[in-house]
């Protein structure tokens, strides 16, 4: 299923070209990492915040998704601790709450050394349509 569920996600055109990887994926949990390059820094030579925020946005997805339900975010913030060490950024997505309609997720971005540099939450809405992670289809859920 994890592989599926990945397989998937890889379909994500935006996660691509930013060049973000779903490294991890369960029921409401999931890891996220990009690779950092000049590509993703801003004019003051730091990790540019929309690289940073859009790694965790994705971990969201994939968690808030990871049970068939499709979901959309409908609310999200971000908070910015420190600028990364290091090459390789991080995002663990836990879902912490996963109503019928309304879901909640927190997300926290750890640097190279585990460090916390940024804490992301979000709120979802369950769409009423389920996903096939095996075909991608999408069906009505009845």
């Amino acid at each position: 299923m994890e592989k599926d569920i990945i397989k998937f996600f890889e379909k994500d055109r935006f996660a691509h070209f930013v060049g973000i990887e779903l490294t991890k994926v369960g029921m409401g949990y999931a890891e996220t990492s990009l690779d950092l390059s000049e590509k993703h820094l801003n004019g003051l030579d730091v990790v540019q915040g929309g690289a940073i925020f859009t790694l965790a946005d994705f971990a969201f997805a994939a968690a808030t998704n990871s049970n068939g339900s499709a979901t959309v975010g409908i609310n999200s913030n971000i908070t910015y601790f420190k600028a990364p060490k290091g090459n390789r950024i991080t995002a663990v997505a836990k879902e912490t709450s996963a109503g019928k309609k309304i879901c909640g997720c927190d997300v926290d971005v750890l640097d190279e050394d585990g460090t916390l540099i940024a804490k992301f939450s979000g709120t979802g809405y369950r769409k009423g349509l389920k996903i096939d992670f095996a075909t991608g289809i999408l069906t009505k859920i009845k």
